[in-house]
């Protein structure tokens, strides 16, 4: 089998991608399926359609990226199966609606509400491109609908009978490295500068707790190398695949905290899961997947206002054998269930007719 990835990104450029399908694509090609990747966004430079302000070079950026997609589509028909993740282009769904008329089988998979309108403010006019109904559209002429929880698959199987839920996962071959211990407890998050406004909801719990351990604690942000909390002591930093795992590794309690509403309850907890992969104990809000993964108080913990967040980090930040004890019980859950090996057959089968 000969299967056609339209994807956004070039390969270990995107988290979203590389804990969804690139993880698995080895073994795809292990067990006969040709994997051949195409990106809209072929290199680093090409970036600055997301991340720029200049509206002259994202339409440059744009129009080569249409020029790709479209050699992409011309020899669609040489493969057994095209799989889409989110969508073939940035608008419209003239891609996979030419991918139906020529009968080509389609697999189209998504780990976020992406039929919700959560605008990214470095898109400027691009915004108001944007059609969230083309989610259902697709959803429509697929084959087969992957989906990361069942929020999203109850949204998807309005559309389309052949609905599969596989969980956005960890490959724990990327995550051997020993916790890093010090004197001071790191209370970290990791994100993007499009979702640190999620972190900033347990900045205040953040604040009481600075002020009651003082310099027994302090913070860590992945992601977003702008952002800055100068009564925390925090200096945001990129985030890079390279050293990912091992950035993570400092933490001794991983925060995931997010406010409820449709675009978050179809959140997969990715970075909960980072966190749980490493033996970090976590915290995160009761929203959508998290409450799944989460056994309050066994596994992780759960915190809804900031009464909640300051007594659970109190409980961790306090007692050491129980981060140590929570840590491993979240590692495990990770790994019979969140994990790439866990996962890697529901993949096969979903590229299975």
């Amino acid at each position: 089998m000969r299967a056609l990835f339209l994807v956004l990104h070039r390969k270990d450029r995107s988290p979203g991608q590389r804990y969804r399908h690139e993880q698995y694509l080895n073994y795809l090609q292990e067990n006969g399926i040709e994997c051949t990747i195409s990106p809209l966004l072929a290199t680093e430079k090409e970036d600055g359609i997301f991340y720029g302000n200049k509206v002259i070079p994202k339409i440059w950026i744009g129009l080569k990226a249409l020029f790709r997609r479209f050699n992409s589509i011309r020899r669609a028909h040489t493969f057994d199966v095209v799989y889409i993740y989110r969508d073939a282009f940035f608008f419209g769904t003239f891609f996979e609606n030419w991918l139906r008329r020529k009968k080509i089988k389609i697999i189209y998979d998504f780990d976020d509400a992406i039929w919700l309108m959560d605008q990214n403010p470095n898109q400027g006019i691009f915004n108001k491109l944007k059609n969230p109904k083309k989610t259902a559209s697709i959803c429509k002429i697929a084959d087969r609908v992957i989906v990361g929880n069942e929020y999203l698959a109850n949204y998807a199987s309005k559309f389309n009978e052949d609905v599969a839920i596989i969980p956005s996962t960890i490959n724990f071959d990327d995550y051997q490295f020993d916790k890093i211990t010090n004197d001071k407890i790191c209370i970290g998050w990791t994100g993007s500068f499009s979702t640190i406004k999620h972190f900033e909801t347990v900045i205040p719990a953040l604040e009481m707790l600075k002020e009651k351990y003082q310099d027994k604690i302090y913070f860590k942000v992945i992601g977003d190398p702008q952002y800055t909390h100068d009564a925390l002591g925090i200096k945001g930093i990129k985030w890079q695949s390279e050293t990912e795992a091992q950035d993570l590794s400092e933490l001794a309690i991983g925060l995931m905290p997010l406010p409820d509403n449709e675009w978050t309850r179809g959140k997969c907890a990715m970075k909960g899961l980072q966190y749980m992969a490493l033996g970090i104990p976590t915290i995160m809000s009761p929203v959508g997947v998290n409450a799944d993964i989460i056994s309050d108080g066994n596994n992780g913990y759960l915190a809804s206002s900031t009464d909640e967040w300051v007594e659970k980090l109190s409980i961790l930040i306090e007692d050491q054998v129980l981060r140590e004890k929570v840590g491993k019980a979240g590692k495990k859950t990770v790994e019979e269930a969140y994990s790439v090996e866990a996962n890697k057959e529901k993949w096969l089968r979903a590229f299975q007719f």
